[in-house]
């Protein structure tokens, strides 16, 4: 399935390989992804490929200064007929959200996503509404000196399981870009829905042993020696993701390799606070927990 699914995204975004592969393990994991680069890289086309090759319905959100709450989870509309309010939902009630330029949203309206992200749930006007299952939110950002943009909150960077770059291309790679001339050729979906919440429900049956968690441990431990340290929730996302290039790779089983393969794009934005504009300083010091920690 996976080199299925590699071959078909290499039809839109060439080279882009091992993104690809963190992508497809953060979904399975169960959690959300951030895509953070320089305009122009293929953020939005990266996303848009993943929602084509897994089937999944998905909604487009724009974030600019002066989008609203309510433009994202919905409102409630007068009803002449049942004469009575009528929620109507917006476009986060899908199943994939593509979340344009996130960080060009106020934050105000960045924090209708967190209890999403979290819960699968939205809250309004004392009413719960579940999320739609699997529920993956893929968000792009511009890099913080970019004009226009707000720092994400800790609290929602902590809600993003990965944070993936894509990166320029390689000149083989840009040359083929070019060849195409921005011709897309046709994609053949790899998954379904269903499949997901199977394939969803099997990685979380991954065995880790008991060396592999006091590994997890060490490098959450080892992390909180710096300013930022990493969460017992991205302690989780850790063994999540792990369990997930594991199924990927056809184990049962969790090796370290698997948590060193998921410990930068898991750690690394969790590592920086809000007013560090280095976008290469969480990468630096999530390198430096897996140097510093010993290996099971």
């Amino acid at each position: 399935m996976l080199k299925s699914f590699l071959r078909e995204s290499s039809k839109i975004i060439i080279g882009k390989e091992e993104q690809f592969r963190l992508a497809l393990a953060c979904l399975l994991a169960g959690g959300h992804l951030l895509l953070e680069d320089e305009p122009g890289m293929g953020k939005t086309s990266f996303a848009k490929t993943i929602a084509a090759l897994l089937q999944m319905p998905f909604s487009r959100i724009q974030f600019t200064s002066d989008l609203l709450p309510a433009d994202i989870i919905g409102v409630s509309i007068f009803d002449r007929d049942q004469q009575s309010f009528v929620f109507q939902p917006g476009p986060l009630f899908s199943k994939l959200i593509l979340g344009d330029e996130l960080n060009r949203a106020s934050p105000k309206t960045q924090s209708a996503f967190l209890q999403a992200m979290e819960e699968q749930s939205v809250s309004i006007e004392g009413k719960t509404f579940p999320l739609e299952k699997p529920f993956f939110f893929i968000a792009t950002q511009n890099p913080r000196r970019s004009i226009g943009t707000f720092p994400l909150p800790e609290s929602q960077l902590d809600r993003f399981l990965m944070k993936l770059e894509l990166g320029y291309p390689t000149r083989e790679a840009e040359r083929k870009i070019l060849e195409q001339n921005g011709k897309v050729e046709a994609l053949t979906p790899i998954l379904d829905v269903n499949e997901i919440l199977r394939i969803q429900d099997e990685v979380r049956q991954i065995h880790a042993a008991p060396a592999i968690l006091s590994y997890i441990v060490e490098l959450a431990q080892e992390s909180r020696l710096l300013p930022h340290g990493i969460s017992p929730r991205a302690s989780l996302g850790l063994l999540h993701a792990a369990q997930a290039i594991a199924w990927l790779d056809g184990r049962k089983y969790v090796s370290p390799e698997d948590i060193q393969t998921v410990a930068i794009p898991v750690m690394g934005h969790r590592l920086v606070s809000g007013d560090e504009l280095n976008p290469k300083l969480g990468k630096e010091r999530a390198r430096d927990v897996l140097a510093k920690v010993k290996v099971p």
